[in-house]
């Protein structure tokens, strides 16, 4: 029985960053034995185990064998007989196919310390295109490492496109692509992740409704990037910076599903994709287990965008309301989060990366005004029941014109 450190925990040791998990593969044991020296198992497909002290997985080494279609259509060895190359063997990148002996040793069997030093993403063999999440896993890697210069194979990135061609892709279960994509979302660089989907064909089959928004123009005059694809994707860059919160990066994808389906004869001009953009918002969110908090803020920043940006320029009423549809004054965070994703909009746009967003202080700068509105010190004053209520709203309407139509200081002054 020997044990060995393998996968993320070697390549991230080698390339001098934190391991956030250490894996570790056992040859020459059995389940039997694994139990006897008090390991716990765990897993239904096969035998992994946790430590008893430090509850790291330790999994029998083992092969795959392809027997039918999708993640699960594979049957596994895990005798004593299966070698340590047998089992690097079966990964997906050279750079995870890595393993450490308990002396120090490198056991590098694919050559992916030499991929690491070439920032190479490279598959191990041909039996990659039989696992339809490697194209998921390659591209959050993609996106992971894209700010050490890494890159995927070309070869690799043609058994990606096979896989999606035979129909592969089109086996994998709902929970494994939305388990992938928030990983790639709340880590570095996620626009990478759907870019490198959309040049293996992907993001076509998994995410059509943002694939359909390449190539479909908008106006040069408040989008010099043009291409709605092109500006989905640096709206979600611009997200990646100024919060690392899931529910805002996704809000910032999807805010403009809508545009895909405007018309030829209407373009480049997009009036009502916000609703457009809910729907497709919605239908996204059926079709993946994705959580409330994401799917009600994208909601939100879907159909409110718009507004956000004109909030100088909408009549006190209107702006109320859009402070009603967001709970702005019960749910202050998610408040927060629906400014950031619509900074993000704005910033996402060729030139205007860095440019101030004077929207965000005013939609901060309302809320705060309607909050100051105190329905306990209305109720002193005798206010109650419907009335109470009636108040609170015209004292919050009149706060929020004060805002947004504040008396010119030379009337006041009596000039």
């Amino acid at each position: 029985m020997k044990i060995y450190l393998v996968g993320g925990a070697v390549r991230d040791e080698l390339l001098g960053l934190p391991s956030r998990e250490r894996d570790w593969v056992v040859i020459g044991a059995t389940p039997k034995l694994m139990l006897e020296q008090g390991y716990r198992r765990v897993g239904k497909d096969f035998p992994v185990f946790l430590h008893p002290d430090t509850n790291e997985e330790y999994a029998l080494a083992r092969t795959e064998r392809k027997t039918g279609t999708g993640y699960h259509g594979f049957e596994f060895d895990t005798g004593s007989a299966v070698t340590l190359e047998q089992d690097l063997g079966r990964r997906d990148l050279t750079i995870n196919a890595m393993a450490k002996s308990a002396s120090g040793e490198l056991i590098d069997p694919f050559g992916g310390s030499a991929d690491l030093k070439r920032r190479l993403l490279r598959h191990v063999t041909d039996s990659f295109r039989e696992d339809p999440v490697r194209v998921l896993r390659v591209a959050r890697f993609a996106a992971r490492f894209r700010s050490l210069g890494f890159r995927v194979h070309d070869e690799t990135m043609a058994l990606m496109r096979a896989i999606v061609a035979d129909g592969e892709a089109g086996h994998l279960q709902p929970d494994r692509v939305w388990r992938e994509t928030a990983r790639a979302l709340t880590g570095q660089n996620p626009r990478v992740f759907f870019e490198v989907l959309r040049e293996a064909g992907a993001l076509a089959l998994l995410f059509p409704e943002i694939d359909r928004l390449f190539g479909v123009p908008q106006p040069a005059r408040w989008h010099p990037e043009i291409d709605t694809g092109l500006h989905t994707m640096m709206v979600l860059e611009q997200s990646a910076f100024l919060s690392p919160d899931i529910a805002v990066r996704f809000a910032a994808l999807t805010h403009d599903l809508g545009k895909g389906e405007t018309p030829a004869d209407e373009l480049p001009s997009h009036a009502g994709h916000e609703q457009k953009s809910v729907r497709l918002v919605a239908d996204i969110c059926n079709r993946l287990p994705i959580p409330n908090s994401c799917r009600d803020l994208a909601l939100l920043v879907a159909e409110l965008h718009g507004q956000a940006h004109r909030i100088a320029e909408l009549k006190p009423a209107t702006a109320m309301r859009l402070l009603e549809k967001t709970d702005a004054l019960r749910r202050p965070g998610r408040f927060e989060q629906f400014v950031l994703a619509c900074e993000a909009d704005s910033r996402g746009r060729t030139g205007l990366e860095d440019a101030p967003y004077p929207p965000a202080d005013i939609l901060r700068t309302l809320a705060q005004a309607a909050a100051s509105v105190s329905s306990e010190k209305l109720s002193k004053k005798g206010f109650s029941g419907k009335k109470l209520g009636e108040e609170i709203r015209r004292q919050r309407l009149e706060a929020i014109a004060r805002v947004l139509r504040p008396p010119d200081e030379s009337v006041s002054r009596g000039k």
